[in-house]
């Protein structure tokens, strides 16, 4: 028995080609490519007008979030150090009275603890800030690459 011809009338001596061709395209941001804008709208009229007024609306929502944050943060800040100084006086008043009484080491050493600390504290906030500097500097200066 003969072989059947599988190539469906192409001839033996013929080469067939096959190509496929893929294509795919992305975007980062809140908004699509105006062309996709147009295709939405071709598909549903309106959508792009939708799809925009949603952008508008995370961006108002965030801005809002970020406002609450950093008002919340300087709050914070605030209490924190309005409290930090009133336990330092505390203690300093503390010493100042034992020293009074005639307690004069413990009193002494109340005072230079809570100086020692509310030193310790400024010194450590600024290493943190000089840090947290370095590494925004080092961000900024990364992400305009060189010039």
């Amino acid at each position: 028995m003969g072989r059947k011809n599988r190539n469906h009338g192409i001839a033996p001596t013929q080469n067939a080609e096959l190509r496929i061709q893929a294509m795919m395209r992305s975007f980062s941001g809140p908004l699509p490519p105006p062309e996709a804008l147009e295709r939405y709208n071709q598909i549903l009229p309106g959508a792009a007008e939708r799809i925009i007024a949603m952008a508008e609306g995370q961006h108002s929502h965030r801005l809002e979030l970020e406002k609450h944050v950093i008002t919340s943060n300087v709050s914070a800040q605030k209490l924190g150090t309005v409290l930090g100084f009133i336990v330092a006086m505390t203690v300093v008043i503390g010493g100042m009275f034992l020293v009074h009484e005639g307690k004069s080491g413990e009193g002494l050493a109340a005072i230079l603890t809570a100086l020692a600390s509310l030193v310790g504290v400024f010194l450590y906030s600024k290493h943190e800030q000089q840090k947290d500097l370095a590494k925004k500097t080092e961000a900024l200066a990364t992400a305009t690459g060189p010039r």
